[in-house]
């Protein structure tokens, strides 16, 4: 069975944050056996919306996804549980999950399409593997394994192996998760979940080389991030003569009011060429505050500029960061 997130976090999970009920399904891919799910059946399912399983049989099933798995406008919820035996992998070619408001392809809802309630894109019990989205730059970019635009978006008790994005880009992130304009500002979840986990599984990706927002607030709790790279550079603006990226090993994140916490998490061996070898934070307006609470954050390098006092961070919002119960070094 699936082993992602930090066994010794303990922060409360608000309701919003918890998994989704799958015991009735809207849709199974496969039928009992590993040959039966395949990459054509998980897009179809994804693009009909509701609850989706998966019947692959007894053992663990990797499939390998032939086409992005796209999410329709026009469906209330999309939950995806592999039930901590399935691996969808990007076979590094491919993004692997993708969810656009505003994308007129996937159904036009609202001309409120910034700010549209659904659909809810929910991930659970769950392995995304070598995800690519290097040269998709529509809306930004990024999200190797996921991009989420609108709507809102979870992640629970999921793994994020080998994702990658564009290796250069000023505001361009996410190696495995990319998010945009959540429904109302509420906030992303990332709960019980693993980012890399070992040196050769991190996520690569110009900015964040697992999460990378603008004007999104995260609540990540229990959760994992190793070993993921920030590998532009030239920082956001781009200095003159580069093509910019290269902050937040782990977590990147900019925009205006907008908050970030993690809690019960270990964030360890990330590193960043430029700033925010762990998480880089920067509020535009200075109204976005940061909370860290009884976290590990070490052993992440910042190659250019971090926020003294705060190793491995780089911080531009109201006041300073808060750090409780939390170890940073």
């Amino acid at each position: 069975m699936l082993s992602a997130g930090n066994p010794n976090g303990h922060a409360a999970v608000p309701a919003d944050g918890q998994r989704v009920d799958t015991s009735h399904p809207d849709h199974v891919v496969g039928h009992g056996t590993p040959a039966s799910c395949t990459s054509a059946a998980v897009v179809a399912a994804v693009a009909s919306g509701g609850v989706i399983t998966f019947d692959c049989g007894p053992g663990p099933v990797v499939i390998t996804m032939a086409a992005t798995a796209k999410v329709r406008n026009a469906a209330t919820r999309v939950v995806l549980d592999g039930g901590g035996r399935v691996t969808l992998d990007g076979a590094g070619a491919r993004r692997i999950l993708y969810l656009d408001t505003c994308d007129q392809a996937q159904g036009w809802t609202t001309s409120h399409c910034q700010n549209q309630q659904y659909p809810q894109l929910t991930v659970q019990n769950l392995t995304l593997a070598h995800g690519d989205s290097t040269g998709q730059k529509t809306d930004g970019g990024g999200g190797g394994a996921i991009f989420d635009r609108g709507g809102r978006l979870k992640i629970v008790h999921s793994l994020f192996v080998g994702n990658r994005c564009d290796a250069t880009g000023p505001d361009l992130g996410g190696a495995a998760v990319r998010a945009l304009e959540q429904w109302q500002g509420l906030p992303v979840y990332v709960v019980d979940s693993t980012f890399g986990g070992s040196p050769a599984a991190g996520g690569v990706c110009s900015n964040g080389g697992a999460l990378s927002s603008i004007g999104v607030s995260w609540r990540v709790l229990n959760c994992v991030m190793t070993y993921n790279e920030a590998i532009g550079h030239g920082a956001n603006p781009a200095r003159s003569g580069t093509p910019g990226g290269g902050s937040g090993g782990a977590i990147y994140t900019d925009g205006n009011q907008y908050t970030v916490i993690v809690a019960g998490s270990v964030i360890e061996h990330d590193a960043a060429n430029e700033g925010g070898g762990a998480l880089f934070f920067v509020s535009n307006d200075r109204t976005g505050t940061l909370t860290i609470r009884d976290s590990t954050l070490s052993a992440n390098p910042s190659k250019g500029f971090w926020t003294a006092g705060y190793p491995g961070i780089f911080f531009l919002g109201a006041g300073r960061p808060s750090v409780s119960g939390s170890a940073l070094g």
